[in-house]
């Protein structure tokens, strides 16, 4: 089965790609949107992980005509009542970016004690078959720190710790966040849905 990842976020699609590549999965292959010529960016107008995930899966389904695989991936902040949440991509603006997104939490949470700060990543894919659409989630438990630690990885990396950790995601080598990442529970649990529905 070819699979296309339905994302044209370069640090996604890799990681999607080693994950998966990881977990030996025996007659797939995966390509993504630029291999195949696809150059279209879907709008996120979703209030859900869910729906922002469709929406993806959909449009890329609707013009490759392959299985598609796509993700929504938020940050939940109980502090914030969940917040930056399905906004996390532009929590400082449509214009933001990571830097800027990051200071913004780190802003909001300036004095707030430590164990106030619990914080979740979540991840939910969407894969659309045959017309069929599942929902798969991933979910990393943690907190956010005071200030940004470590220069790998994306997005809010460098300022959340996954529980039972010393380091933030950014302090970790890819391999070391792909054991435990949301993305890549989610993920292994697509694996396990792949291996079961052939």
């Amino acid at each position: 089965m070819t699979i296309l990842i339905a994302t044209n976020n370069k640090h996604k699609k890799i990681e999607i790609q080693n994950i998966l590549l990881g977990l030996n999965l025996n007659n797939f292959q995966l390509v993504t949107p630029e291999s195949l010529g696809i150059l279209i960016d879907v709008e996120e107008t979703s209030d859900t992980l869910e729906g922002n995930a469709k929406l993806k899966a959909q449009a890329f389904s609707n013009i490759s005509r392959l299985p598609v695989i796509a993700d929504d991936t938020g940050l939940e902040i109980d502090f914030l009542d969940g917040q930056p949440g399905v906004y996390s991509a532009r929590f400082a603006g449509e214009d933001g970016n990571d830097t800027l997104n990051r200071a913004k939490v780190l802003k909001l949470l300036q004095n707030v004690p430590d164990s106030e700060r619990s914080a979740r990543f979540r991840t939910v894919i969407c894969f659309i078959h045959n017309h069929q659409i599942h929902f798969i989630e991933g979910v990393c438990e943690g907190k956010i720190i005071n200030e940004e630690r470590g220069i790998n990885g994306f997005g809010y990396d460098s300022i959340f710790i996954p529980k039972d950790y010393k380091k933030s995601f950014a302090e970790m080598s890819s391999e070391e966040k792909n054991q435990i990442s949301h993305r890549s529970r989610a993920i292994q649990k697509f694996a396990e849905f792949l291996k079961n529905t052939n």
